[in-house]
């Protein structure tokens, strides 16, 4: 299991990133847009600089819903391997059976 203090900062940074996603978006539409003047971008790239750097969603790591870890974690599920192989075990997840061969 996860240190409890790695998971909340990593809820700290969904927020985070949440909170300046709209701003971010425009900023970065900004800077594609090569109608617009050079000024123009460079400024929006120094406002996409002062943004605090846990705003950036590159900053988020996928975590086990239950345990937290890290890695070996099933995006569809939620869930790291571990947990995900236990759940399917007692067959608590729909369509998952065991393999045998």
């Amino acid at each position: 299991m996860a240190k409890l203090a790695v998971i909340n900062r990593g809820e700290k940074r969904r927020k985070i990133v949440e909170k300046y996603a709209k701003k971010r978006a425009e900023l970065v539409a900004i800077i594609g847009d090569e109608s617009r003047s050079i000024e123009d971008r460079f400024e929006a790239r120094l406002k996409i600089q002062s943004l605090p750097r846990n705003s950036s969603p590159v900053r988020l790591r996928n975590r086990c819903e239950m345990t937290g870890r890290p890695r070996g974690v099933y995006r569809k599920f939620g869930l790291g391997r571990g947990k995900l192989r236990d759940f399917a075990l007692r067959g608590e997840v729909p369509g998952m059976i065991k393999a045998s061969w």
